[in-house]
């Protein structure tokens, strides 16, 4: 059996904070002496860390970014206030905070949450997230839990997906604003989604079962002298291009996978599985 050790790491108090941020202001690997600080701005930057000694760190170096971009080298209160609120949008793209605004951000457009959805996709474009991750993400949604409750939205997300590509940010947030709002605003299905898992599990548990003969390929001599393709129905000779035959095989005959939803355009998808159906399953 491993063993493991257990550590706690608890949140660094205020004065450790400021400790830690007057060292960065003189240390070699720091500012190097070259900025003075406020007392107020080390304490806000310390207060509105919460205790996490890389985000003070990264407060106070955009902090000394804001007082150089107004020719200054004494970063001032007002300069920590800006510093934090930026910094705040910032996260390690390794750690969780990434996962945890990604995560936000899908369920925000599953749950048709406009506002929510954009705020999500405003705080990754401004902490540079990759484009590419984001419009990856958007594809697999518009499959996943919209699917044939309307078909445009796939087009919709590979389309911006292209584009993001291509323009880059950041012009790009606007490209993936309007993907993120119209798959946010559409309605939502994942029975294709729970039809393919579905057919997966039965693969994997062994309910694969023979192809019907009729359904195999004939094409070869031996084959043919085992009946394959005998007695197939070609679909285009039947009304409706529908032939009254098996698709599945035995052990699965009855099974349905695909269960249709009645949101938006799927219901038409569900009137004609059913009419189809009807006609499949009325083999002789």
């Amino acid at each position: 059996m491993s063993r493991s050790l257990v550590l706690p790491l608890n949140p660094l108090t205020e004065v450790d904070i400021i400790l830690l941020l007057e060292k960065a202001l003189t240390g070699e690997k720091g500012l190097k002496n070259k900025y003075q600080c406020q007392k107020e701005a080390l304490g806000h930057i310390a207060r509105s860390s919460g205790g996490d000694a890389r985000r003070a760190l990264i407060a106070l170096e955009t902090a000394a970014g804001v007082s150089d971009s107004e020719n200054r080298l004494e970063i001032l209160l007002k300069d920590a206030e800006v510093a934090v609120q930026r910094s705040a949008l910032r996260y390690d793209k390794a750690g969780d905070e990434h996962y945890n605004v990604i995560s936000a951000f899908i369920k925000s457009v599953r749950g048709s949450d406009v506002d929510g959805a954009i705020h999500y996709l405003a705080r990754m474009a401004e902490s540079g997230e990759d484009p590419k991750f984001i419009a990856r993400r958007l594809v697999i949604l518009a499959s996943e839990d919209i699917g044939l409750a309307d078909p445009q939205a796939l087009t919709m997300a590979v389309s911006a997906m292209q584009a993001a590509q291509l323009v880059g940010w950041p012009e790009a947030r606007i490209i993936l604003a309007q993907a993120t709002t119209y798959l946010a605003l559409a309605p939502k299905s994942n029975s294709v989604y729970n039809a393919i898992n579905e057919a997966i599990e039965d693969v994997r548990k062994g309910n694969a079962g023979a192809v019907p003969i009729h359904l195999r390929d004939g094409s070869l001599p031996a084959s043919r002298e085992t009946g394959a393709g005998k007695g197939y129905k070609y679909a285009h000779d039947f009304e409706e291009g529908v032939a009254s035959q098996q698709y599945l095989p035995d052990n699965l005959k009855n099974k349905t996978y695909y269960k249709p939803g009645s949101r938006g355009a799927e219901q038409r998808f569900a009137d004609l599985w059913e009419r189809i159906r009807q006609v499949l399953r009325s083999t002789k």
